[in-house]
Parts: structure tokens; C-alpha cells; sequence
């Protein structure tokens, strides 16, 4: 019902912490996180409207139309939503660990040729 609510608030803090703290998000590559976030946030939001979960007109979300429906869309969003979250989170950090650990791999693969001895025949 709302569970991309939740990626999409956290998608929204990294990018003013993007905005702000330009040295710090460049390290991180928060810009990584930020289309991962964007994109899942752009494909639920399009599936939510297809399946008539968010409609054009107010309360936008039709969970909010029948107040006994409420607690289930809070509940959805606090489990559904926050795993979506952590996944993402996980895959990013996936991603960067890959990319750090990645040429140094190649480079001790490459280093190791060189560094045995010459063995007399």
C-alpha cells in the first residue's frame, strides 16, 4: 500500500546530505545509493498506481479512505518497507565493498607471478 514511503524518505535525506556534504558524499558514493533508492522508489510508486493503491486525488493513498485500513498500511510500511530499505542499504554496501577490494584482488593476483622465486631447471 505505502511501503515505498519509507526508501523514499530515506531516499530524500541522502540526497540533501548529497547536496551538503559534497567531500563526504563523493567518498561514500552516495550517489550509487541515491539511484538505487530513486529507481525502486519510481518503479513501486508505478505499481502502486497500477494496482489503484495510490490514486490522483486525496488522501492520494487508499489505505487512508477507510480509517480501519490505516493500522494495516502502518504495519506494511514499518516491515515491507524498512527490509526494502535495509536491502538497498546492503546492496550498496555490497557495491562498494566490491569496488574497493576488487583492484587490490587483481593486483595481488598480478604481483604474485612476479614475486616467486626463479627456480633453476
Amino acid at each position: 500500500m505505502a511501503c515505498f514511503l519509507v526508501p523514499m524518505a530515506l531516499a530524500i535525506v541522502t540526497s540533501i546530505l548529497q547536496k551538503t556534504a559534497r567531500n563526504l558524499a563523493g567518498k561514500i558514493k552516495l550517489w550509487i545509493l541515491n539511484a538505487l533508492l530513486w529507481g525502486g522508489v519510481m518503479l513501486l510508486a508505478i505499481e502502486h498506481v497500477w494496482h489503484g493503491e495510490v490514486v490522483p486525488w486525496p488522501p492520494f493513498l487508499t489505505a487512508m479512505a477507510n480509517p480501519v485500513d490505516i493500522p494495516v498500511m502502518l504495519r506494511e510500511m514499518l516491515t515491507v518497507g524498512t527490509m526494502m530499505s535495509v536491502a538497498t542499504l546492503v546492496t550498496w554496501g555490497a557495491i562498494l565493498a566490491i569496488s574497493y577490494y576488487m583492484p587490490k584482488i587483481v593486483t595481488l593476483r598480478t604481483t604474485a607471478h612476479v614475486e616467486k622465486p626463479l627456480t633453476p631447471r
